[in-house]
């Protein structure tokens, strides 16, 4: 479905130009209307501000002058003041309108946009498997890229590869110096892994080893072939081992764009060239921005006394790229990032480029605790699928042992991913989370696999149903309420898509898996005759179609049985 012009949005946008019109005011406070009524405005409170007069008069004479309006009249919105508080109620005519297309595949895809995303998610140092905290990255970048695309936008979705730090310094030395034999059945970001924890501990115990760390960082920014080979070759390893990971969760890249990249093509020599004509620049032994007249205390290092650029240096390279051939940039990162982000766009703007939007998180653990790759203290993505998907396979054994083992391991795989998915996404990202294990497989309450069911049931009773007429009325207070649920998904779509709050999504589906469980339970579905059953049906398709247009947006599988 491409093209769907959203019809509460429609007549949301008729409804705030009269507001303009009638009232004078850009900002019309136009809002949910709650139990009330569908929208509200509470303008009489700032017209009364001016006018001297009680917020419940104003109200009054603007619901006088709107009521009068072909405008409104034509798309079928009552208007009435509750005291201070304009209300607008629209009729059953949009609804009507809404489930003709919640019906159809695609329900929710807005109309294609001229306008080009780049979203780098996931960029995780590739000196071990990705972890636990690492995965609550990927879940929301791999959330709004798909939000984007049902949004229409343009979008590449990157992943940014640090392939010159110390830490892959410190992997390129353990290859050369250590055991490096590689274990049956070792998975390659494992090994990478085990040797980079084997090296640290060598370093704990020999400093010195540290300046061979250096030297080798030195030789990879010149260019030096050898050891840009060795330096690629053990990336490439660990990439190759993070992609069967990210397959697993179902994410997805469109390109790995390396960091050293921005070395052989000279843009990094081009931004320190023009950070060094910037007033804040300190050309010293080192080259640094002094930002405190934006509020930074910290000096942002470019490039080291040694010659070498930092790895702000690389980014700033990627990131003007970025801004040249993409319209709107957004990075998500995690909170601990938030201060060399900020110097980041600071420096973007100063440079006259555009500054990325950066999603922060906080961070997801495990009861088990705090993770360090370094240490060797950590829970693997790897482990915590294969956990989920046992767990998942012995709830789904005790709720059908009558299905064979290859179906009921379908299942599982499937429940296992919307567990960790559906968890990790519902909390906004500013609040750090625990993955409880037990509560995301709860089948009953807040979970991924409870919208699954919800859409499995909505499966079964359209397949016990047999053919039957589209019927787009509703009638009954429940068949409104879900119906109206049903309408508010392509507004979640493009809220989610403007303000990069992926929770927001998230929390539809939950609603929605409510509303009609609530509705399956007070009304007759398939005991109903004529055309009420008929136009039941309809709403049971239409939340079937919702439900799975709402989960695969989440990239969760919207399976038919559980």
């Amino acid at each position: 479905m491409e093209g769907y012009e959203d019809p509460f949005k429609i007549r949301k946008t008729i409804i705030v130009k009269v507001l303009h019109e009638s009232t004078g005011e850009q900002d019309v406070q136009l809002v949910d209307g709650g139990e009330h009524a569908d929208l509200a405005s509470t303008i009489a409170f700032t017209l009364a501000k001016k006018q001297k007069t009680s917020p419940a008069r104003i109200a009054q004479d603007l619901i006088t002058i709107m009521n009068k309006n072909p405008e409104l009249q034509a798309i079928g919105v009552h208007t009435e003041a509750n005291g201070p508080y304009i209300n607008f109620t629209l009729d059953t005519s949009y609804l009507i309108e809404s489930l003709q297309a919640a019906v159809k595949p695609g329900y929710g895809s807005l109309t294609k946009k001229g306008i080009r995303v780049v979203l780098e998610h996931t960029s995780a140092n590739p000196n071990g498997p990705l972890h636990v905290g690492h995965i609550r990255n990927s879940i929301i970048g791999d959330t709004l890229a798909r939000v984007f695309r049902k949004a229409g936008y343009g979008l590449e979705v990157q992943y940014y590869v640090n392939d010159m730090g110390r830490q892959i310094a410190i992997v390129v030395w353990g290859f050369d110096n250590l055991d490096n034999t590689q274990q049956v059945g070792e998975k390659e970001d494992a090994h990478i892994a085990r040797v980079y924890i084997a090296a640290n501990r060598e370093i704990e115990k020999d400093p010195s080893i540290t300046q061979q760390v250096n030297t080798l960082m030195q030789l990879v920014e010149r260019g030096d072939p050898a050891t840009v080979k060795k330096f690629r070759r053990e990336v490439s390893r660990c990439l190759d081992g993070f992609t069967v990971t990210l397959k697993d969760l179902n994410v997805k890249h469109d390109r790995f764009v390396w960091e050293s990249d921005f070395i052989r093509n000279g843009y990094t020599e081009r931004i320190i060239a023009k950070i060094k004509k910037l007033p804040q620049a300190e050309d010293e032994e080192t080259l640094a921005l002094d930002l405190k007249e934006f509020g930074f205390t910290n000096k942002y290092v470019i490039r080291r006394s040694d010659g070498t650029s930092v790895y702000a240096a690389r980014d700033l390279a990627y990131h003007t790229w970025k801004s040249a051939n993409f319209d709107r940039v957004i990075d998500v990162l995690g909170a601990d990032h938030k201060l060399i982000a900020a110097q980041l766009q600071c420096t973007m703007k100063l440079l006259g480029e555009k500054a990325p939007e950066i999603v922060h998180f906080e961070f997801v653990s495990l009861p088990e605790g705090s993770m360090s790759t370094r240490a060797g203290k950590f829970v693997s993505s790897d482990d915590l699928i294969t956990q989920i998907r046992k767990r998942a396979f012995d709830e789904v054994t005790v709720r059908r042992p009558e299905l064979d083992e290859e179906t009921r391991k379908s299942i599982a795989k499937s429940v296992g991913l919307a567990a960790i998915r559906y968890d990790i996404i519902k909390v906004t990202p500013e609040k750090s989370t625990v993955f409880d294990w037990k509560e995301a497989l709860d089948f009953e309450r807040q979970s991924g696999p409870y919208i699954q069911y919800a859409h499995a049931r909505a499966c079964s009773i359209l397949e016990k149903a047999g053919s039957f007429s589209l019927c787009y009325e509703v009638k009954t207070d429940q068949e409104i309420a879900l119906a109206k649920e049903i309408a508010k998904f392509p507004s979640v779509i493009e809220r989610v898509a403007e303000d990069l709050h992926p929770h927001v999504l998230a929390t539809y589906a939950r609603e929605l898996a409510d509303i009609f469980n609530t509705f399956y339970h007070y009304e007759q579905v398939l005991k109903s005759e004529a055309q009420v059953r008929e136009r039941r049906l309809t709403l049971v398709k239409s939340v079937q179609n919702t439900l799975k247009e709402a989960l695969e947006t989440l990239g969760i599988d919207a399976i038919n049985t559980m």
